[in-house]
């Protein structure tokens, strides 16, 4: 079994966001502080998409 692979600079951002989120100052997009740390996790890696770094695919839903 595998472990699915993050670049080191995506690892970066993800843990700058988890550093903001454990102090308090991580916002959503609508302004509002996040309080779920799986929320936090999702922000670090959607700004780490935005700039291009290596992060797997998002997986698909089932129906």
């Amino acid at each position: 079994m595998s472990k699915t692979k993050y670049s080191e600079k995506a690892q970066d951002k993800v843990g700058k966001v988890m550093h903001e989120f454990k102090e308090g100052k991580l916002k959503s997009s609508s302004g509002e502080k996040v309080t779920s740390r799986k929320q936090a996790v999702a922000i670090g890696i959607s700004e780490a998409r935005e700039k291009g770094l290596k992060v797997p695919k998002e997986k698909k839903k089932k129906d």
